[in-house]
Parts: C-alpha cells; sequence; structure tokens
C-alpha cells in the first residue's frame, strides 16, 4: 500500500490550478503562502469581489475558483451569475465569516462545491481545492455497474466493528488502484460513530440538512458532504449525538446508500448495534453481511442469536456470517479454541481476527491503514481473505439478487 500511495516519477499528477476572487489583501497573502508550499497546486489571484466579475473576466482554465464572498444580496445574486456561467464544469468553493443554515441551504441550491469559514485554518485551502478538484475529475459510475456492499454488523459492544469496517474499505481502496476513489465507508452510527475519528477526518454529513427533504439528496450535495482520506477512500460520517437518541427517517438512510452504491464500485457500511426501521433495507441490500463477535462465550452466544433472527426476518436475504474478533489460540488451559467456536457457530463461522492491539492502537492513534504501519500483518491478510475475490459474492444468491434487492428496498 505504501507503494501506491507514492506518485510515479514518469507520471507525475498535473497540478491543480486554482483561481482566488477576493479583493481582501490579507487574505491573499495567506493564501499566497500556503500555496506556494504545495507543489501540487498553481494559485492566480484575481483581486476582485464576484459582484465585478463580468463576462469581460477571463477565468477560463481554473480546476477551483475559491470566492470570498460578502454577505450581501447583491453578491450573492453575482455569485449566482457566476454558477450559471460556470453550468457545473468548475468547482466553486465559497469562504465567508459567517455561515447560517440559511444562506448554506442558499449555497447548496447553487451547487457550490464546499464551503470554508473564514478564518480558514492552516492547511484548508490546499486540502479542500485539491478535494474537490479530483472529485470533479472522477468519471461516475455507470448504471450498469453493480456495487459490491459489505456491511458489518456488532454482536456485542466493543468488538471492534468499526476497526474492521475502515480495514476493509481500505484494502478494497487499495485493490482499486489510485485512479479514482472508488470505495466508500459509511458510517451509520449517528448516535456514537467512529469512523471519522478513527482516520482523523471530520465528519461532514449534515443530517439536519438533507432530513427535511431526503429527495434533494444527489451526487453534487453528496460530495459536499464527503470526507476523503489520504489514501483516496470517501467517508459518510455525521457529526457524533451522544445524548440524542432518535432513529432518522428510513428515507434518509435509503436515499445516502442509493447514492453511494451508485457511484462506488465498493461500499464499507459501520452498523450501529440497534435495530432501527431502516436495518433490514441495509441488511438485504449487502452482499456479504459480516456479524462481529468477540472471543467470549457471551459473544458468541449473542452472534448465533442474531444470525438467527436475521436469517428468520431476511428470509432468502444475504447470508451472515460470523467474524470472531481478537482471537488468541489457547495450547493450554480452559479458553475457548477455534474449535469450539466452529462448532458453536456452525456454518454461520466466517473467520478468526488474530489480536494484536498494539498495531491496531497505532494504526487508529495515526489514522492510517494496519498494512502502512507494519506490512502483510496477520489482520489484513485475514481480511483480504474474507473479502478477495470481490466477485465471487456475485456467485451467490445474496450477490446474484442484489440489483433486484435494491429495487426493493432501497427506493432506487
Amino acid at each position: 500500500m505504501g507503494n501506491m500511495m507514492r506518485m510515479s516519477r514518469s507520471q507525475p499528477a498535473p497540478r491543480t490550478r486554482v483561481l482566488l476572487l477576493s479583493p481582501d489583501a490579507a487574505l491573499e497573502q495567506i493564501a499566497r503562502a500556503e500555496f506556494a508550499s504545495s507543489p501540487q497546486t498553481e494559485l492566480q489571484i484575481l483581486a476582485l469581489p464576484v459582484s465585478a466579475v463580468n463576462e469581460g473576466v477571463n477565468i477560463d482554465g481554473a480546476n477551483v475558483i475559491l470566492v470570498d464572498l460578502d454577505l450581501y444580496e447583491q453578491e450573492l445574486q453575482a455569485l449566482e451569475k457566476l454558477m450559471a456561467r460556470l453550468g457545473g464544469r468548475t468547482p466553486v468553493v465559497v469562504l465567508a465569516e459567517a455561515m447560517d443554515g440559511v444562506l448554506a441551504r442558499r449555497l447548496l441550491q447553487m451547487r457550490v462545491a464546499d464551503m470554508l469559514m473564514k478564518p480558514v485554518q492552516p492547511g484548508e485551502f490546499v486540502r479542500t481545492c485539491t478535494r474537490v478538484a479530483s472529485v470533479q475529475a472522477l468519471p461516475a459510475v455507470t448504471e450498469n455497474v453493480e456495487a459490491e456492499i459489505y456491511t458489518f454488523l456488532p454482536a456485542v459492544g466493543g468488538a471492534g466493528v468499526t476497526t474492521l469496517a475502515i480495514q476493509t474499505a481500505l484494502l478494497l481502496m487499495a485493490n482499486g488502484g489510485r485512479t479514482r476513489s472508488n470505495t466508500c465507508l459509511v458510517d451509520l452510527n449517528f448516535q456514537h460513530g467512529a469512523c471519522a475519528d478513527y482516520l482523523d477526518l471530520e465528519p461532514r454529513l449534515d443530517l439536519k440538512e438533507i432530513e427535511p427533504s431526503p429527495e434533494r439528496l444527489d451526487r453534487q450535495l453528496l460530495e459536499v458532504m464527503l470526507s476523503y482520506h489520504a489514501s483516496g477512500l470517501a467517508v459518510i460520517a455525521a457529526p457524533n449525538r451522544p445524548a440524542e437518541m432518535r432513529s432518522f427517517d428510513p428515507d434518509v438512510v435509503t436515499r445516502l446508500l442509493d447514492l453511494a452504491a451508485s457511484n462506488f464500485q465498493y461500499v464499507v457500511i459501520d452498523m450501529p448495534r440497534t435495530w432501527f426501521s431502516w436495518t433490514d433495507s441495509v441488511l438485504l441490500g449487502s452482499n456479504k453481511l459480516f456479524v462481529v463477535s468477540e472471543m467470549t462465550v457471551p459473544g458468541l452466544r449473542h452472534a448465533k442469536q442474531l444470525v438467527a433472527a436475521i436469517r428468520e426476518r431476511l428470509g432468502d436475504g444475504p447470508h451472515p456470517q460470523v467474524i470472531v474478533n481478537r482471537f488468541e489460540q489457547q495450547m493450554f488451559g480452559a479458553g475457548l479454541r477455534r474449535t469450539d467456536i466452529e462448532q458453536a457457530l456452525g456454518d454461520s463461522f466466517a473467520a478468526v481476527i488474530p489480536n494484536h492491539y498494539r498495531l491496531v492502537r497505532e494504526a487508529i492513534d495515526r489514522g492510517v491503514p494496519l498494512e502502512e504501519v507494519k506490512k502483510g500483518n496477520k489482520i489484513s491478510l485475514q481480511l483480504k481473505k474474507l473479502i478477495a475475490p470481490p466477485s465471487a459474492s456475485k456467485s451467490t444468491g445474496a450477490g446474484a439478487t442484489a440489483g433486484k434487492k435494491f429495487a426493493l428496498s432501497w427506493a432506487r
């Protein structure tokens, strides 16, 4: 994976050309200093407000346009004209000193690529412009391409579901190469989700914005709410709501997953332990469904009960497979052995994941793949066996009928 994260010298990545529209000399100085330290970007500045950018002002050739926006109606109308002139060909990032819900909705309706609050944090200019430029360059996945959906569901609390989901997504991302962001990780634990924290990312999914009108969620709005890891992995995650326990409209979740499945080759879902009104639909839409347990007798008992409940609820849906995480082989003593686990779980047993606490802790603290910490580690090797070859799931009943399930349960 480390080799894949280095660009080839023979084929250098094209520079991202950024055009800043701002009459603010102080902002210009900050932007010049930041972009000067990034060899992959090239900054051009027009010391003009957006209201002064008429048809005679040349804005062609930019990969991204940064607009320093004063919150006056005249400026907002001028931005609307600029967006119409661009016709979606060039992404626009708006900088503003204040951002309330009304303004954010209006900017989203204009289909701006992103919004930044002033003062902008160090490094945010380059990160944002690079991200939106790469998103703009990505070809949409065609309708006849069927996404592979990998869903991880905890049997007990603290089983390590998030770690396994993240590492699976990173492995799938690496398998697809760096030509495009082919993998999306979706954190559906809206109350205690940790995917963004583990990857050191800002969660950008605004549920309050899309819940009133789920039908407004399209590809462009989704791109605004995606976070991107350095590996290229796309992440859908919302800020945690630890003190708020409620279920969101199933239409929000199904629309979100529908878009992810339409625009990515692989989708990995980190599920909460609580069963919501939309859980059945998510599980039915999965190609591979993994129930994650810990290496304890109660954990195995809960996993077996959950598998039985899923089979009863989903009928001919995907066959749930149990992963026993943090497995340690007991040579002597009264502890659980692999044969005990296989006997307890029967045909639902999928694999054991070896316990390597220090490796996992370092990967989480650094927000990097396990392979970057230790290449060829046993956890990654075991996960590769579970997910490869991806096409194998299509030969199963679940994979062969996944398209129909999406049509029925994901409201396509």
